[in-house]
C-alpha cells in the first residue's frame, strides 16, 4: 500500500497533522475510531467519501512511523 496517494501533510490544514487529501479528517481520527471499536463498515457508513483504501492508508502511515521509531536502549 502506496499511503502517500491518499494522505498529505499540508500546514494549512489541522495544524499540518498528516490527514487525508482533500479532507480535514486526519490518520488521528481513523486510528482513534479503530481504538474506540469502531468497525471498517460504520466508518465508512458514517463518513461519506471515505474508503477501504483511506482506513487501511492510515494504518499504513501508522505502521510506516512506527517502523522508523528509534529504539531507547
Amino acid at each position: 500500500m502506496d499511503y502517500k496517494q491518499y494522505i498529505e501533510i499540508n500546514p494549512s490544514i489541522r495544524f499540518g497533522k498528516p490527514c487525508l487529501k482533500g479532507t480535514r479528517i486526519s490518520v488521528y481520527d481513523v486510528l482513534s475510531w479503530l481504538a474506540a471499536g469502531m468497525t471498517k463498515d460504520e466508518i465508512l457508513e458514517n463518513y461519506p467519501g471515505m474508503t477501504e483504501e483511506k482506513i487501511l492508508a492510515c494504518l499504513a502511515y501508522s505502521a510506516d512511523k512506527e517502523r522508523k521509531v528509534k529504539v531507547a536502549i
